[in-house]
């Protein structure tokens, strides 16, 4: 349960969300019939050590809303002071409440709000309906998730216009972030969201590229949810560093782990560039070479050639960062398999 009041949702975010999320997809049994527990506890701990102050409990995948409460007491019981964040990924507005509701009983603190792929909005009263049907339906704190992924743009060039935003957050008290990406890959989003409505709720930029340099112009507090464990605690130490005022410091660690951040992005680029669609395999092969679980995901799940796993291990390794030493046959099997 939350720890909090609804109405005080946006305090508990201003207050509470500070540093950087990772994200944490589940592992599961080499049979794929159920979840994996040790190497869940596993990747939850090694999040933990790293200094992410939350994560996001990836349900974009296959998986019931029985199995992600399950996953959700898990990672609570072995991160008792990470914020958990709920992802909102299932297929209808039905099932993402019902699911929440499961979720928060298991100990999730804040829900990062997402759009099943078919809900098809021609109106933005329709993405304001669902949105607000949500919010009311749970008593956590929301974050608010502006991106072309959602395909919104059929109804505003921004996705959620500056209009629908004020509107929500107006009507949702319990909107308490937003992920800013409308416009992405340009910084429009989360400059507009930020000049705007940094005095009413948490604006995060998740994406480690754009945060730190945009770090010497706005005060961000918190970055999240994204894919950047695999560079093991470097984001959470650079993060850190610009938010204290240490920008310097910050980008000597951004430069220096460039080498890794390229290959990401040239990797990012197969699978981003019109399915809409996260690699959430590839996802958990990058997190595997920097010590986390890793081990198979049910289908459908996308796959990572040889050649993309090869360029994102020696992206690691020219940026001095930690990588495993085990081979990619070693990837499906996981580091705690059952």
């Amino acid at each position: 349960m939350a720890t909090y009041k609804k109405a005080d949702a946006r305090a508990w975010a201003r207050e509470n969300l500070v540093g950087c999320s990772a994200v944490t997809i589940p592992s599961f049994s080499a049979d794929l019939k159920r979840l994996n527990e040790r190497g869940i506890r596993h990747d939850i701990e090694h999040a933990v050590g790293l200094g992410y102050s939350s994560t996001l409990l990836c349900s974009e995948l296959a998986i019931s809303v029985q199995e992600n409460a399950q996953f959700t007491a898990w990672a609570r019981e072995s991160g008792k002071d990470l914020i958990l964040f709920f992802h909102a990924a299932f297929g209808t507005l039905a099932e993402n409440i019902e699911a929440v509701k499961l979720a928060e009983n298991a100990g999730a603190d804040i829900v990062l709000l997402s759009y099943p792929p078919q809900f098809w909005p021609t109106s933005e009263q329709e993405i304001y309906d669902y949105t607000k049907s949500f919010c009311d339906a749970t008593d956590l704190a929301v974050m608010l998730f502006p991106i072309p992924l959602w395909g919104f743009e059929r109804v505003h060039p921004a996705g959620m216009s500056l209009e629908l935003v004020r509107r929500l957050l107006a009507d949702c008290p319990n909107i308490a972030a937003i992920k800013s990406e409308q416009g992405f890959p340009l910084p429009a989003g989360i400059c507009e969201m930020y000049y705007h409505f940094r005095d009413q709720v948490v604006i995060s930029c998740p994406i480690e590229a754009d945060a730190i340099p945009l770090m010497s112009l706005m005060k961000l507090q918190f970055s999240g949810t994204s894919n950047t464990a695999w560079m093991s605690d470097y984001y959470p130490k650079a993060f850190e560093l610009a938010r204290t005022g240490r920008f310097e410091e910050a980008m000597e660690l951004y430069w220096k782990v460039n080498p890794a951040r390229s290959a990401n992005g040239a990797a990012a680029q197969t699978y981003a560039g019109g399915t809409g669609v996260l690699n959430r395999t590839m996802w958990k092969y990058q997190d595997w070479l920097a010590g986390f679980n890793g081990g198979p995901l049910r289908a459908p799940a996308m796959r990572v050639p040889d050649r993309l796993m090869k360029s994102l291990r020696q992206g690691l390794v020219a940026a001095g960062l930690p990588v495993t030493s085990d081979p990619d046959s070693a990837f499906m099997i996981g580091r705690h398999p059952c």
